[in-house]
């Protein structure tokens, strides 16, 4: 088995770790857990890094458990925030977990008898009955309000970061992650808690209720929070989150995604957001440094996060559908997309209505990209364009500019994809 500790330092995946981790982690399997929040139904790629984490975890035979804070999510946690967030009810709650494991399968194996067999497991299942009462006899007293108020979260938030401060249900989140700790100390056997940069303060407090309620022994590892070079939040894009459910976010924006990331960023995520080994990681390096234009680097990216979110299939439709517009491409490849997959790849191109009706009884394309989609200016316009081998009907070339142009040329029954020499192109949506 690999060794986790030396696994997550060539990767750039450690920030902060208690003292004797890496003894514990080498003398024995270890069972540790990483906290995701349920506020969506979906997880993003700023999850990635933490489940990633558990990813290495088990693949180097220790017991991962991956918490869905069913109970925590309907708090808000005030660590890197600004104001204090929504609540969600129980039955969305539940949802999202369930939506959650469903995405998590993909990177750990739930399901096998192996020893490490990864778990989930809701906060909402032991806080649910857990009265105020019995909370504050049996969590608050073990924790003191001056060790609370030391906490960087806290303070950030008291000293003016935020317009209505901190409210009473927030600053007690940190006793409620704390507990999840203990609990999964005292049922699980877990002695390790893993998470973000910014959960250091949460992850301590944990391990000090546990020094005191058990004098048990824990330990905590958190990972950097991944920029952008630029210092941007990574992950965000003009549109918002990268999603990865694929109703969010296609698999072709998904894969378009990685595909673009500048080059300094590349060397950064290859290591964070797969598993090839460290060697193959510095040939790609190498290879894309000799030759930076052919983008070696971004493509390997974009194809191993892909396939690890979605599927070999899904990469297979994301390239196919970045070659129709930046390479050589055939009706075929257009007929092989999915409806929202050729709405995500013409996005930005001009998009023009037509009504159905004018189409069934067969129209004239000359007809159709003048006088009832404004592609042309003029009938003349078009019809040299079309004599000179500059217009493509769905990547096929317009041989007549008077072609009749019938229901059965459209896409998906319904769009027309209308190219103007090499890059120029139109939409035509029939209604």
């Amino acid at each position: 088995m690999k060794d986790f500790i030396e696994e997550l330092t060539w990767r750039g995946m450690i920030h902060q770790m208690m003292p004797g981790t890496d003894e514990l982690l080498k003398k024995e399997q270890t069972t540790a857990y990483l906290g995701i929040d349920p506020t969506a139904d979906s997880l993003h790629i700023g999850h990635l890094c933490g489940v990633m984490m558990l990813r290495h975890f088990q693949r180097c035979g220790h017991k991962p458990l991956a918490l869905v804070g069913g109970a925590t999510g309907m708090i808000g946690d005030p660590s890197g925030k600004s104001q204090e967030r929504n609540l969600l009810d129980e039955e969305t709650l539940k949802h999202n977990v369930a939506c959650i494991k469903a995405q998590l399968s993909r990177f750990l194996d739930f399901d096998s008898d192996a020893p490490n067999h990864a778990e989930l497991v809701n906060n909402y299942d032991w806080m649910k009955n857990f009265s105020f009462l019995d909370f504050a006899r049996e969590v608050g007293k073990h924790i003191t309000v001056n060790y609370m108020m030391a906490k960087e979260s806290v303070q950030k938030r008291l000293n003016g970061e935020a317009r209505d401060g901190l409210s009473f249900t927030e600053f007690t989140y940190q006793l409620l992650q704390g507990y999840d700790f203990l609990y999964l100390y005292e049922h699980k056997g877990c002695r390790l808690q893993l998470g973000g940069a910014d959960q250091w303060g949460n992850i301590t407090t944990g391990s000090e209720l546990i020094r005191r309620t058990n004098g048990g022994e824990c330990f905590a590892l958190t990972c950097p929070l991944v920029t952008k070079s630029d210092g941007r939040k990574f992950g965000k894009t003009e549109s918002g989150n990268v999603w990865l459910d694929r109703e969010r976010t296609s698999p072709y924006q998904f894969y378009q995604f990685w595909l673009n990331v500048p080059d300094e960023d590349a060397k950064k995520y290859i290591k964070i957001f797969t598993s090839l080994e460290k060697e193959e990681v510095e040939a790609i390096i190498k290879e894309h440094d000799e030759d930076p234009g052919r983008r070696v680097l971004q493509k390997r990216l974009a194809e191993e996060v892909t396939i690890m979110v979605h599927s070999k299939e899904d990469l297979d439709m994301a390239v196919e559908a970045s070659n129709i517009l930046f390479g050589k491409s055939t009706k075929e490849s257009l007929l092989k997309l999915d409806e929202k997959t050729l709405l995500d790849v013409f996005a930005g191109v001009p998009q023009f209505e037509v009504a159905k009706a004018d189409i069934e009884a067969g129209v004239k394309a000359v007809d159709l990209c003048v006088e009832k989609a404004a592609i042309f200016p003029s009938k003349g316009e078009m019809r040299k364009l079309t004599q000179n081998g500059g217009v493509s009907i769905n990547k096929e070339k317009l041989e007549q500019f008077d072609k009749v142009i019938t229901t059965t040329d459209l896409l998906d029954g319904k769009y027309l994809l209308v190219q103007q020499g090499k890059k120029k192109y139109n939409l035509i949506i029939c209604k």
